[in-house]
């Protein structure tokens, strides 16, 4: 009983081997033994329509015609076109017309604070003042931290008295000028009339009118006035010196009571513009060095919105466009774009877009994202398959399309917008067909075959 079953396993192996594995050759092995008539059985049944009956033979030739007309169209389609040319190749194309879109441009972004600032301590001191809870709404110019004056109002107190001492004194010092000059004139006088006298005595002498002793009598005259005249002129030249020096200290007793105000007004430190405050503000008691900060003060009215536009799309954002944004909550928001930057970011090649716009509730908060969308000119453009797209020999950005002699040719193209549904691009005509499926297996001028397919939706 064993043997029977393990000849019966092999007998099923072999079988199997000869079914699956060796198929093809058992097929035409049993092909080249079947008996030649056999073919006669496969026969049209017309060719024994004298042994069949009239009434029969009519049923099959209205079947035969039926099934005739049924299978024509089918080997229409089995057989290929007679003009199709040599070498072409069956690609996937489909039709597409150009339609009109919107002109925004589209993009995200969050929203800013059109005004920002850690405001810090310039000067040390002890914090005398009660904090400010954050999120409290300030104005410009209102008191956020006090420091405790110390020494500030005594230092200011003495460059004021030192100003003004050295501003009474102005009026003796000025005086002294005059005076001065007045001296001069009289000495320079005094020696005109001196050396007057000398001529007139040198003359006497020379005639022998004169004695030896008048004439040395007014050449010492002449010397006296000349010492008379540089005396003034050097008292001249101290009024004056005098004067200056005085005007230098008043100048620098002003430039300590300017530093003396200053300490005092560093006390006191004041929110720069209205808004809401970010973080508390020093609390009572602490210790404030120069740099340390006092609070953070944002300004959300007006609040900006900022996103960054692609390349392709900068030159249609302008100054002043109107723009609408969709805030988390599908709370939608309108503004004006105030500033399109100038250079692209380093990293994404995008640029700078500021769209400001008023929130005098403060409901828009710093940070928040945003869907924006900016008014444009309208384009004509077609909606392609990302997968469409593909790139030439010198690397421009395009589609392959049939062109009318029944060839590929490449057509550049601009994207003008991304979206769920596929690429809007432009450049393109009116109307073409765009081959989608076999575009990088063709070049331009190669025959191809195109089977179209609907166009994206």
């Amino acid at each position: 009983m064993r043997i029977i079953s393990i000849l019966t396993a092999l007998l099923v192996i072999a079988a199997l081997y000869g079914v699956i594995i060796e198929r093809e050759r058992l097929i035409g092995w049993a092909e080249a033994i079947a008996p030649a008539g056999a073919s006669s059985s496969n026969a049209p049944a017309g060719a024994s329509s004298s042994k069949t009956p009239a009434g029969a033979s009519n049923s099959n030739a209205t079947a035969d015609a039926s099934n005739a007309e049924e299978a024509a169209p089918a080997a229409e389609e089995a057989t290929p076109a007679e003009d199709t040319p040599d070498g072409a190749v069956s690609v996937m194309a489909m039709r597409s017309t150009a339609q009109e879109i919107d002109g925004a441009v589209v993009l995200r972004g969050e929203t800013q604070a059109s005004r920002e600032v850690e405001v810090m301590a310039e000067t040390g001191g002890r914090v005398i003042s009660a904090p400010l809870p954050k999120g409290s709404a300030v104005e410009a110019g209102q008191v956020l931290c006090e420091l405790d004056p110390g020494t500030s109002g005594a230092s200011l107190a003495e460059a004021e008295a030192a100003l003004a001492e050295a501003q009474a004194q102005r009026p003796e010092v000025e005086a002294r000028v005059p005076e001065a000059q007045a001296a001069l004139a009289q000495a320079q006088a005094q020696l005109e009339e001196a050396q007057i006298n000398l001529t007139a005595a040198e003359e006497l002498s020379k005639n022998g009118y004169s004695s030896r002793t008048a004439l040395a009598s007014a050449r010492a005259a002449q010397r006296s006035a000349e010492a008379g005249v540089s005396s003034a002129e050097a008292g001249l030249k101290a009024a004056r010196a005098g004067r200056d020096g005085l005007e230098a200290r008043i100048e620098s007793a002003r430039a300590s009571v300017a530093r003396a105000e200053s300490t005092v007004a560093d006390l006191t430190i004041e929110a720069p513009f209205d808004g809401v405050l970010e973080s508390d503000t020093a609390e009572l008691g602490s210790l404030m060095s120069v740099g340390t900060s006092c609070a953070s003060v944002l300004q959300l009215d007006p609040i900006r919105l900022v996103g960054y536009v692609p390349e392709t799309d900068v030159s249609r954002v302008t100054l002043g466009a109107r723009a609408g944004a969709r805030l988390t909550g599908e709370r939608m928001v309108t503004g004006t774009v105030s500033f399109v930057a100038r250079r692209a970011d380093e990293t994404t090649r995008t640029f700078r877009v500021d769209i400001t716009l008023p929130n005098p509730d403060l409901a828009i908060r710093a940070g928040q994202t945003a869907e924006i969308g900016i008014e444009a000119e309208g384009a004509m453009a077609h909606l392609l398959p990302a997968s469409a797209l593909t790139l030439n020999d010198d690397g421009a950005l395009g589609i392959r399309a049939v062109s009318a002699e029944g060839t590929a040719r490449f057509l550049p193209v601009e994207i003008l917008r991304d979206t769920r549904d596929g690429l809007w691009v432009g450049g393109l005509p009116e109307s073409v067909d765009v081959i989608t499926v076999g575009q990088e297996y063709v070049t331009d001028g190669v025959p191809v075959v195109p089977s179209f397919e609907e166009v994206i939706q």
